[in-house]
């Protein structure tokens, strides 16, 4: 791997104060209860910010800052944290779920839950989700299937803003897929993606920065290319691969919102109380296919097999998706979750509101570190 790109960079800058994770992720957890989230429901949500908190770049901004979104929303009325998880229609192998406006984290595990069910009885399980909110990493999702050790997938739409190959303004989301395939190694095999380039909070965090972007990134309001994450705010994200992200997002449009009878294209967040995001879930159950075990060794030669390739110029190794994340989540779990000095002032703000116990936050504070 050569010189960290703005996306793979773990954003930890020295003197940031760490927090240990089993601090951190009780501090979410104890936020979310006292939002009136029910206990099982605040677990879900806190191990969801915990996982991209520790597996994913700060710049995607799908850690713990998001509580202070969730205090927004839930206090707002803008999520319903008791929604039913309604099964509208099912078969053996498929369901249709409504989620009545609830919290995303709690409607993705759920629903992935309920495919790995439909999964152990046909080999494959898929369940399709309308009415929800914001559900974070889509491979926080993907991931629920390994501890069935299955294989994973989830997508979602979400509100415009990739422009279509030729056009100038925002018409489909940046739609996220997450996908996890056990391997019986060291780690499993995670890919989480957005099907832009890059999003605004990369953008955003490069702007904050003083610090430029690629430019196959987005456009200004005008349509044209440029290196300033600040310019490009206002303007629309581009696809990957040009067209072939377009046409990605736009067909997961077609079977997350079309296919749901939820929202899609321009529709998704235009309603800040209804969101009404739509999301779908696959399990594949390995055994139904093959003794895990096998499963798990032909994983493995696989990535043998891709780690072999010969390196480019100013490469020093090949990575398979996920493995950059676990060794970000390994260094975070020793060293403690770094947290930007603003961010970890307006977290301790967010829990002395909420009456939560900041003891930690603001220890680390003080000290710099864990």
């Amino acid at each position: 791997m050569s010189s960290d790109l703005p996306t793979q960079a773990s954003g930890a800058e020295p003197d940031m104060p760490r927090v240990a994770a089993a601090d951190a992720e009780s501090f979410a957890l104890a936020c979310f209860e006292a939002l009136g989230v029910a206990a099982d429901a605040a677990a879900m949500c806190a191990d969801a910010l915990m996982q991209s908190e520790l597996r994913y770049h700060p710049g995607q901004g799908q850690g713990l800052k998001r509580l202070l979104g969730y205090e927004q929303r839930i206090g707002r009325g803008h999520i319903d944290v008791r929604a039913p998880f309604e099964v509208v229609k099912e078969s053996p192998a498929l369901a249709l779920v409504d989620a009545h406006n609830g919290l995303g984290s709690v409607v993705g595990r759920r629903a992935m839950e309920l495919a790995c069910d439909k999964a152990a009885v046909c080999g494959v399980g898929v369940v399709v989700v309308r009415g929800s909110t914001h559900y974070g990493s889509s491979s926080v999702h993907a991931c629920a299937a390994l501890e069935r050790g299955y294989v994973g997938v989830a997508f979602t739409n979400a509100g415009p803003e990739m422009a279509p190959w030729g056009g100038r303004t925002p018409v489909v989301g940046t739609n996220p897929w997450g996908i996890a395939a056990p391997t019986g190694g060291e780690f499993p095999v995670v890919l989480d993606i957005a099907l832009t380039t890059a999003g605004k909070g990369m953008m955003r965090y490069l702007a904050e920065r003083g610090q430029p972007m690629p430019r196959d990134w987005a456009l200004t309001p005008e349509g044209e290319e440029t290196d300033d994450p600040a310019a490009a705010m206002a303007g629309a994200l581009l696809g990957i691969g040009q067209y072939k992200g377009v046409g990605l997002s736009f067909f997961t449009d077609v079977l997350t919102g079309v296919i749901s009878g939820g929202a899609f294209g321009l529709t998704p967040y235009s309603d800040p109380a209804r969101l009404d995001v739509s999301h779908t879930f696959i399990a594949f159950d390995v055994g139904w296919f093959m003794d895990p075990a096998v499963f798990h060794a032909r994983m493995q030669a696989f990535i043998a097999e891709v780690k072999s390739s010969e390196l480019r110029p100013g490469f020093h190794e090949v990575l398979v998706p996920g493995e950059l994340e676990h060794r970000r989540e390994q260094e975070k779990r020793a060293a403690g979750v770094p947290f930007p000095r603003a961010d970890l002032e307006a977290l301790i703000a967010l829990g002395e509101r909420l009456g939560v116990d900041t003891s930690a936050l603001n220890a680390a504070g003080a000290t710099g570190g864990v």
